[in-house]
């Protein structure tokens, strides 16, 4: 088939270069003139396993071009899959304005049957809003798909080419037949195609996420009262995922969710709950946990900074005795705190509300200064971060952002973190204190090794005992 894909950030570009990979002729637009350019060079904005060589193969054998002729992209193709950016609105709604261009475009170009396919996550009722758009000005026959994406960030190339199912709603004949002839190739092991209407599809995207971020942020709090409690929150999701009716997925503490869906989608779906008079009174309450558990991590590592400091204030006490008011503005002055892990998860340049993007900002205004690493991400981080007046600096080794730390913290599960040389990081650090934000490592062997450690839900080891 001729395929446009309309957008090329991270879910068009995927879908186009796999689309292409099982045979279809496929040009993605974009109007970003510089992103355009950088792909016919295969060069890739964005780290995707997987991702460059298969654009740079299909591009190689002609199946795959790219262009900011829009229009003309449109012209040609059969089947036009609408996916660019539906960044929030002040208010939490999705901002649809660049779904509808793209649909008056699609108006104005389409020389053939077309299927018109939104694979933008996009609230209920925008397919309604794409037709009307579409048919102001189409001359020719056309039917509007809603084709929800389920990729997972760092595994995107893997998830399209071998979904666990594929979400169509529809309510044509045609397009019935067009969109199951294209997906095909994808599911010769079985793999279901799940046909709806199109605003139960747009529903079963906000709500797949909406309990995504639900079972994760449940875990999180329930990680709080283990701490509380003296319970082991890795025995109780363990014993939590051994029931067949919870399971296991999702249920890892942690220091909140992040990137460009969870947060974006369970804001929307809250929105669109309010304007439909159907308050979501739970998600709504998942978005601001969400919000408090990414602010913990950073009150954990002031905290057993403090509690662990050898030095001592005028009274004789040591410091883990003062109480950590809005008073002392700058309890971190002069520490240094090593971060690793600056990407919202591991496999991803992503730092779309990550985590770390509010612990190293509230280390700052505590007066601390941090220097960080990722394998990924380290260049995206430059450009949202910066090196605030010197406060931050950035390490192109794990090893080399502990030079002279007060602590070294774990925001991102990347598998190279998963077993350092614990004696070289404990001679490296100035004061042997982690605080892991992902639960990497087994609490008896820190505490054999030497580490006052802290983790998520968990008794701390070797410490003085702190309240997040």
């Amino acid at each position: 088939m001729n395929i446009a894909v309309i957008g090329t950030g991270y879910v068009g570009l995927v879908a186009g270069a796999c689309l292409a990979e099982t045979g279809n002729t496929v040009v993605c637009a974009d109007l970003d003139s510089r992103k355009i350019e950088l792909l016919k060079q295969n060069e890739i904005p964005i780290f995707e396993p997987g991702l460059d060589a298969l654009v740079e193969r299909n591009q190689t054998d002609g199946r795959l071009t790219f262009t900011t002729d829009v229009e003309q992209a449109i012209a040609g193709s059969e089947v036009v899959f609408i996916a660019v950016g539906t960044p929030p609105d002040e208010d939490g709604s999705a901002d649809l304005s660049h779904v509808l261009a793209v649909a008056d475009a699609v108006g104005r170009a389409i020389m053939r049957e077309t299927v018109v396919v939104t694979k933008s996550t996009v609230p209920v009722g925008t397919a309604q809003l794409v037709k009307a758009a579409v048919e102001r000005c189409a001359r020719f026959p056309f039917h509007v798909v809603s084709n929800p994406e389920f990729l997972k960030e760092g595994a995107a190339v893997e998830d399209f080419l071998k979904p666990d199912r594929v979400v169509l709603g529809l309510d044509s004949d045609f397009a019935r037949a067009v969109m199951s002839e294209l997906y095909a190739p994808f599911l010769r092991t079985g793999r279901p195609v799940i046909y709806m209407d199109i605003a139960s599809a747009e529903m079963t995207k906000y709500a797949a996420n909406g309990m995504l971020a639900t079972r994760i942020t449940f875990m999180n709090e329930i990680a709080a009262l283990c701490e509380a409690t003296g319970a082991d929150v890795d025995q109780v999701r363990r014993g939590l995922g051994s029931d067949t009716r919870i399971g296991p997925s999702f249920l890892f503490p942690g220091p909140g969710y992040g990137g460009s869906c969870f947060p974006k989608d369970v804001k929307a779906l809250v929105r669109t709950a309010a304007q439909a008079n159907v308050p979501l009174g739970l998600l709504a309450s998942v978005d601001r946990s969400n919000d408090v558990q990414k602010r913990r991590l950073a009150h954990k590592v002031r905290n057993a900074i403090i509690a662990n400091s050898e030095c001592h204030n005028g009274n004789g006490k040591s410091n883990h005795a003062i109480e950590l008011t809005a008073s002392c503005e700058k309890p971190l002055e002069g520490r240094h705190v090593a971060i690793w892990g600056l990407s919202f998860k591991p496999g991803t340049d992503d730092m779309r509300e990550a985590p770390s993007l509010v612990l190293i900002e509230q280390l700052v205004d505590w007066g601390a200064s941090v220097c960080a690493h990722d394998p990924a991400a380290l260049d995206e981080a430059r450009r949202r971060l910066g090196y605030a007046g010197g406060k931050i600096a950035y390490a192109e080794t794990g090893y080399e952002a502990l030079n002279g730390a007060d602590a070294l913290v774990i925001v991102t599960d990347w598998n190279e973190y998963r077993h350092p040389d614990f004696n070289r990081l404990k001679a490296t650090l100035k004061r042997p204190i982690i605080i892991d934000g992902r639960n990497l490592y087994d609490p008896r062997k820190m505490s054999t090794v030497g580490f006052i450690y802290y983790s998520i839900g968990r008794r701390a080891i070797g410490g003085q005992e702190t309240t997040a």
